[in-house]
């Protein structure tokens, strides 16, 4: 059964489980709901590309996507479960090329397993799975035009960076390794398999660029959350105040084995939800 044949969940229930459902939650119901929907999309071809099996099948799934995107766009329905992303797309004038470029994403991880790619693929990896999505949300947030491109490119970005941080292991237990190339051999590690990589004492060494660069994109986001209208960035400040958490958890816990899984402590993100979200 093809993606755009299958019943599945509701947007929210995909939505559910995501660091970033409080964020959405907070927004005002129609806002809301269109982030649901991007949410939703993300999922489902995020499930393609790490479901495993025979490439061919996965990649035209991936193609039927593009095929839905274009329809939707093009303002025809190419099915009754579109309905709520087909309304998500007239509403906030969300554009097929960002919708594309997270296909392209995730076509990349279909294609390959990724290990240890140079620092300008792993951008263009970041700009498609995480700095796209963040194009199409700083439309649902209305963040200014001026200032929405440039916070999607930084958050996105900060945000990626820190998640390939967060799930090395989890990356290596099915045979990937987005830490860049440059920063392994800068460390003295010489192998790109990816469970040699987590297992070098080296480790520590080769996150430190990738840490030091999701600093870099997390301080130029906050930046231009504070040149924005307070009201348009109260979710976008809340991933950004959640993946700090995380970042800041991660670095504490350290790369030594036996690493701990890295999990949202809940009370710090009730803080920072009655910071951001309630006043």
């Amino acid at each position: 059964m093809s993606v755009a044949e299958a019943e599945a969940p509701t947007a929210q229930t995909r939505a559910s489980g995501s660091s970033f459902y409080a964020a959405m939650r907070i927004l005002p119901r129609a806002q809301r709901d269109g982030m649901f929907e991007i949410y939703s999309f993300c999922r489902l071809v995020d499930d393609i590309a790490d479901d495993g099996g025979p490439q061919a099948p996965r990649l035209a799934q991936l193609e039927q996507w593009r095929q839905d995107v274009t329809a939707l766009c093009a303002g025809k329905l190419p099915g009754p479960q579109f309905a709520g992303l087909s309304t998500a797309i007239k509403t906030f004038n969300l554009q097929k090329q960002d919708f594309f470029a997270v296909i392209d994403g995730m076509e990349m991880d279909v294609r390959e397993d990724i290990q240890a790619p140079d620092w300008q693929k792993l951008d263009l990896y970041c700009d498609r799975v995480a700095s796209a999505v963040g194009r199409l949300s700083v439309r649902v947030f209305g963040v200014p035009e001026a200032e929405g491109a440039p916070l999607a490119h930084h958050l996105g970005r900060a945000l990626q960076l820190t998640n390939i941080l967060r799930d090395l292991d989890e990356d290596a237990a099915i045979n990937r390794l987005y830490l860049p190339r440059e920063a392994l051999v800068a460390a003295g590690i010489a192998s790109i398999n990816p469970k040699d990589v987590v297992a070098s004492p080296n480790l520590a060494a080769a996150c430190a660029p990738v840490i030091a660069r999701a600093k870099e994109h997390f301080a130029a986001a906050a930046a231009i959350m504070k040149r924005c209208p307070r009201a348009r960035v109260k979710s976008p400040r809340l991933m950004y105040e959640a993946y700090q958490i995380i970042l800041a958890t991660l670095l504490a816990r350290g790369f030594a084995p036996p690493r701990e899984k890295i999990k949202l402590p809940k009370h710090q993100l009730l803080l920072a939800l009655v910071r951001y979200g309630l006043f």
